[in-house]
């Protein structure tokens, strides 16, 4: 019988083990923490949402620039079949608002136990709190676990070891060496889906009164190091130290990328995305009388809290009394980003194993035997079902590749 060892436990290892377990092949996964699953769980918190249901094409675009790499992964394991897969494991689905995807009890914890329980049943072994070391001699396995150093012989490897957020989950990137001094090219880790910092900080007021406070309904505006302006409504919220949240998220690859191109990025917020120019004015322009300006706006045109205290953060007194300089900042208003929260607090990462580096079957092509799946490969994605499908259908093409790989060594 061939062996395969699959080192990382998260969706793209175990769905690995699931394809070879089911071919007749002897499994053993191994992790370095003391269970598996770990940021999937994370992921689940706040509701588990598992997939998109929007139209293929548009799904696939998500991946922007690694969507051509990505393409027959997700072809041969499209969001329809993964929902089929999930309700295999006694699990029903609903599609959401936005077209998201969720378990009916939205929670994580339950599709984890399931799968666990069919993967033992089909055979699979798990070895936690087996951190790898590399190799020994090109071949044999190296694990530092709490017994000390194990050596391990496999016919097959399955490399399933994360990104680089999340280090205390497990995603710590420290296999990028292990895989380089074997002249495995490998794109750097970088933060995405994350947070940003404002240039300078905020103001102590609003650190200590408004951090924490969501910036409902807004847009946000900015041209990148290209040339290109990218325009996107939704919610965010103020940080200790600048911005974060799901509008942000979806913005991040760019808004990173821009950074690190010319040192700092000014975007536009617009606070009252849903009124045109022209009735922001005549509200803000309004005789206001004995009110407050904050009574006023509050009053006019909806805008209170952290809208407010944004405005406050930004303006002068000179500006905040002026109509048609306020009215303007309102539906305008300039916020410069400096730089990426750090990466160990983004939700994923991006960079990782080249797909130069690998075959149609994700085997390394100087590692023959060797595969990798899930969040290493360098690609990246926005949050909304779209990276957990993504690390299902990579680790299925590369439990798929090894059994491809056995069937061409017979």
């Amino acid at each position: 019988m061939k062996t395969i060892a699959i080192i990382g436990g998260g969706p793209a290892g175990l769905m690995a083990a699931e394809v070879m377990a089911q071919a007749g092949v002897a499994v053993d996964v191994y992790d370095a923490m003391p269970s598996v699953g770990r940021k999937f769980l994370l992921a689940g918190v706040g509701g588990m949402n598992i997939t998109h249901a929007e139209p293929f094409d548009v799904f696939l675009s998500r991946y922007g620039t690694r969507a051509e790499s990505l393409d027959p992964l997700l072809r041969n394991f499209p969001p329809d079949a993964l929902r089929g897969w999930i309700h295999g494991l006694g699990v029903e689905t609903f599609v959401g608002s936005s077209d998201r995807v969720f378990p009916n009890d939205m929670k994580a914890a339950p599709l984890l136990r399931a799968w666990l329980h069919r993967l033992r049943q089909a055979g699979v072994r798990f070895h936690v709190r087996h951190r790898w070391l590399g190799w020994r001699d090109g071949e044999t396995l190296r694990f530092a676990t709490p017994e000390g150093e194990r050596l391990i012989q496999a016919d097959a490897v399955v490399l399933a070891l994360g990104g680089g957020s999340w280090a205390k989950l497990g995603s710590d990137g420290v296999w990028v060496p292990l895989l380089t001094q074997h002249g495995i090219e490998v794109a750097p880790l970088l933060p995405s889906n994350c947070g940003f910092d404002v240039a300078g900080g905020w103001s102590e007021h609003l650190r200590s009164r408004f951090a924490g406070q969501p910036l409902k309904t807004v847009a946000l505006s900015f041209t990148d190091m290209n040339g290109r302006t990218h325009e996107r409504k939704g919610e965010l919220m103020l940080s200790d130290t600048g911005v974060e949240g799901s509008l942000i998220y979806a913005l991040s690859a760019p808004l990173r990328d821009t950074i690190a191109a010319q040192g700092s990025v000014t975007v536009q917020f617009d606070l009252l995305p849903d009124k045109p120019p022209e009735r922001v004015l005549a509200e803000v322009a309004h005789p206001r009388g004995s009110r407050s300006l904050s009574s006023h706006l509050q009053s006019r045109a909806g805008i209170k809290g952290a809208k407010m205290a944004l405005l406050r953060e930004v303006l002068t007194a000179a500006q905040l009394n002026d109509p048609v300089q306020l009215a303007h900042a309102i539906k305008s208003l300039p916020i410069s980003l400096s730089a990426t929260r750090p990466i160990d607090e983004a939700i994923s990462s991006a960079g990782g194993v080249l797909f130069e580096a690998l075959d149609a079957n994700l085997m390394l092509r100087d590692l023959p035997g060797v595969f990798c799946a899930g969040e290493m490969l360098d690609w990246e994605a926005p949050t909304g079902g779209y990276l957990l499908t993504a690390c299902f259908a990579s680790g299925r093409a590369a439990g798929q590749g090894a059994l491809k790989f056995f069937a061409g060594q017979n």
